[in-house]
């Protein structure tokens, strides 16, 4: 019997995050800015936007006083929302710098194969006329 709740929950939590992921999640305001972040163009932005998580923590701290003075339990969500959307905002900065720094000398190799390539392509081959 416990077996069959453990996997009825494991069932409903699959199709619950599944939903989530495919209907809410592209449309949230930090997924569209974490999105454009991990482009090539946006990587260089990933250290500034670590202070997009400051509202996003006030937010929450206003959340929890109002909660504390009696509002509705619902901001809870918005807590919630807010604290792990803060924390997609720092985790974005180190991370960004990695992987700005992991295309950077990806791209600094292609140069440098493509660089001799065109030197070994331009000499002329030398010919024996003897």
């Amino acid at each position: 019997m416990l077996a069959l709740i453990w996997f009825a929950a494991i069932a409903v939590g699959v199709f619950i995050t599944t939903r989530y992921t495919l209907v809410i999640s592209p449309w949230l305001p930090s997924n569209l800015i974490l999105n454009a972040i991990r482009t090539r163009r946006g990587l260089k932005w990933g250290v500034p936007a670590m202070l997009l998580a400051i509202p996003y923590f006030a937010i929450a701290y206003w959340c929890t006083v109002a909660i504390d003075n009696g509002a509705t339990g619902l901001l809870h969500l918005v807590v919630l929302i807010c604290i792990i959307s803060g924390f997609k905002f720092i985790w974005i900065g180190p991370l960004s710098l990695i992987h700005l720094a992991a295309v950077r000398l990806r791209e600094r190799v292609q140069h440098h194969q493509k660089s001799q390539h065109t030197l070994t392509d331009e000499q002329p081959a030398s010919t024996y006329a003897g």
